[in-house]
């Protein structure tokens, strides 16, 4: 769950993107894992959806780093952030995340999918030569 006041608009990045609403100041707490607000989801429930709702899941939810068998889906503007090689969040921490520096108002929130999906880099890469 974000912690921070932020909305959704285009992003330069791709579609849209998740944006703050005020400024965030560098080390400030931005995302916690609430799972009244990020729902887990087991993976028999995903394999067993109709493709249109395993075709959401696959772009707005990610693998459980924690819960083996689980898949994460956040409710809130979070499931928006887009992915960067020089994010301005750390999420290496499961649980939580931080601003790594100062994040202006306006400026689109971005995370390293990496940190919390290990199979993400080589999933990027081969989509990217496929």
């Amino acid at each position: 769950m974000l912690l921070i006041r932020t909305y959704v608009a285009q992003s330069a990045i791709e579609g849209v993107g998740v944006f703050a609403a005020e400024p965030i100041k560098k080390g400030a707490s931005i995302w916690r894992l609430n799972p009244d607000f990020d729902r887990l989801i087991p993976m028999q429930k995903y394999e067993a959806a109709p493709p249109h709702l395993r075709e959401l899941l696959d772009r707005y939810a990610y693998p459980s780093p924690d819960k083996p068998g689980f898949m994460v889906y956040e409710v809130d503007n979070g499931r928006f952030m887009n992915h960067s090689e020089r994010p301005n969040t750390d999420f290496s921490q499961y649980g939580g995340a931080t601003a790594t520096r100062d994040i202006a108002a306006d400026e689109e929130i971005t995370c390293d999918y990496g940190e919390f999906f290990e199979d993400f880099a080589r999933l990027h890469l081969a989509a990217a030569e496929g």
